[in-house]
């Protein structure tokens, strides 16, 4: 499976963001999608994921802000950030998890999004 994010930038403080990630590759396979991100100096953290159900899950510091969702065929997978504050500058990565596995595997590279306050 791979993965390519996108949609990264600079807003200001309360703008919104809309990221993208291209899936491909066996994505039958998987179990969920999501998103991370790391900020300088932090470790990564899960944003968001998605199930192959439907099933969601958020970060505390991001529900009510952020939505994750995706196409049906798995091919894309959005994270809508609204409410941006300058605490979500990070660089952002989207991943894939297998089905009967217990983490992330699968890794595409970071885009970068800066809020300026």
């Amino acid at each position: 499976v791979q993965l390519q994010a996108s949609g990264g930038g600079s807003v200001q403080a309360g703008g919104s963001l809309r990221l993208s990630c291209a899936v491909s590759g066996r994505t039958s396979n998987l179990y969920a999608t999501g998103w991370f991100r790391q900020a300088p100096g932090k470790e990564r953290e899960l944003v968001a994921q998605i199930t192959s159900g439907g099933g969601t899950r958020y970060a505390d510091s991001v529900k009510g802000r952020f939505t994750i969702s995706r196409d049906n065929a798995w091919n894309t997978m959005y994270l809508q950030m609204n409410s941006l504050s300058p605490e979500d500058t990070a660089v952002y990565y989207c991943a894939g998890r297998r089905m009967f596995s217990s983490g992330y595997m699968y890794w595409g590279q970071g885009t970068l999004v800066t809020v300026s306050s």
